[in-house]
């Protein structure tokens, strides 16, 4: 039993699906900073501030996961190496990059994080772990609502 009284065997996966997040995260926050520096096009204005505002929002959440796992009694990756590793989303490539480009390849990531949430939301649940339920809950609702967003900006 950890400190905030969970099993740290029933929270083990939730660590795993949490920890599966902050390698994501960590690959996120790059492709958002790729993309700021590199879009083009029409568009340049109002994408580049808007990606600064998402990897604004990354860097915190990155922070607020990597202290979950901890709270939850288990460590955190925390190394590039070992992001890369372990993350699913993929680096991008040090190019100019249009909005629609841009917009599509989100929408991708962001659906893959979209899954892995769910997936964390109900290993926490199973386990008992409303707190780290209700971080990924909030995490997913944001993303969701930036898909819409993104979706609506390539109609």
């Amino acid at each position: 039993m950890n400190k905030i009284g969970l099993s740290n065997e029933a929270t083990k996966k939730v660590a795993e699906h949490l920890d599966q997040h902050l390698a994501d995260l960590h690959v996120l926050y790059a492709k958002l900073h790729n993309y700021h520096w590199f879009v083009e096009g029409p568009g340049f204005f109002t994408l580049h501030a808007k990606l600064e505002e998402l990897y604004d929002g990354v860097a915190e959440e990155i922070d607020e996961v990597a202290e979950r796992i901890l709270m939850i009694g288990h460590r955190p990756s925390a190394s590039l190496a070992a992001y890369l590793k372990k993350a699913k989303l993929k680096e991008a490539e040090n190019v100019g990059i249009s909005r629609n480009d841009i917009a599509n390849a989100l929408l991708a990531d962001y659906g893959q994080l979209v899954a892995g949430l769910r997936a964390g939301i109900a290993a926490a649940q199973e386990a008992n772990d409303e707190v780290s339920a209700d971080l990924m809950i909030g995490s997913l609702a944001e993303y969701e609502k930036t898909m819409w967003m993104l979706d609506a900006f390539l109609k």
